[in-house]
């Protein structure tokens, strides 16, 4: 099963990359014009193999066009360069909405209170199966690669993390010391952020990343592409980490 999924992918892999897809690309994922030329051909592989794997599904009334697969799948596979991949292989779905979307939500506090209402969502990550995107908030998120917030990128960084980087792993995170290393600086440097926002400090990675070690993840991932010096000089040890993941050093492009 495997030699045939291999087989397949090469062959997907070997095809023209369409001038129209390119055009996308370069149009809608400026931080493709930043990576050099070697990187942008392993993309528009990954690009072409994503694209070929997963399905895309448009809701509330959205139909589904190249320009919204090419522009989700092109961030996607940035966070896959350089590295032995299956292509989030929890993942079959991508769901895409116009704008922001409205599900219900439970809260339970303290004291046994529920409180049950809206939550407005740009987008989110399921455990397992799909990924849901806002495709204005998609735009709009790489539209400006200094910005430190990329909805694409964070939620992929969740698939990456749900799946414990099942087949997307770096080889040197297979190695358990390596991994007690990047386990022990992403809980301290957690901690740390939280206690700055518990003393209401100013917090390079923001309130919304102290929520959980997971969302801590997501955000550092979209800090580490987009605002790479910002990151290395506030957690110098979290971005050398995050550089051994993703086999990747945005600070030097």
């Amino acid at each position: 099963m495997f030699g045939l999924k291999k087989w397949r992918r090469n062959r997907i892999a070997v095809r023209r990359f369409p001038d129209e897809w390119l055009t996308i690309i370069e149009r809608n994922v400026p931080f493709y014009r930043r990576l050099p030329p070697e990187d942008k051909k392993e993309l528009q592989k990954h690009i072409l193999i994503f694209v070929s794997e997963k399905h895309f599904e448009g809701c509330g009334g959205l139909k589904i066009t190249d320009e919204i697969k090419v522009t989700i799948a092109a961030q996607a596979c940035i966070l896959l360069l350089h590295r032995k991949t299956d292509y989030y292989p929890g993942l079959s779905s991508i769901l895409v909405y116009p704008c922001s979307y409205v599900v219900p939500k439970t809260q339970h506090l303290i004291g046994g209170v529920v409180v049950e209402g809206p939550d407005v969502r740009l987008g989110e990550s399921w455990r397992h199966g799909s990924v849901v995107l806002s495709w204005d908030n998609v735009r709009r998120s790489a539209e400006d690669i200094h910005d430190g917030h990329n909805v694409v990128l964070h939620e992929f960084a969740h698939q990456l993390d749900s799946s414990g980087a099942r087949g997307d792993s770096t080889p040197v995170l297979h190695r358990r010391s390596t991994y007690i290393t990047w386990a022990r600086i992403l809980r301290k440097d957690y901690e740390k952020l939280r206690r700055q926002v518990s003393h209401n400090q100013n917090a390079v990675l923001g309130e919304y990343a102290a929520t959980n070690p997971a969302e801590f993840f997501a955000v550092a991932t979209e800090y580490f592409f987009e605002m790479p010096k910002e990151l290395r000089k506030s957690y110098p040890s979290l971005y050398e980490e995050l550089k051994n993941l993703y086999q990747q050093d945005p600070d030097m492009l």
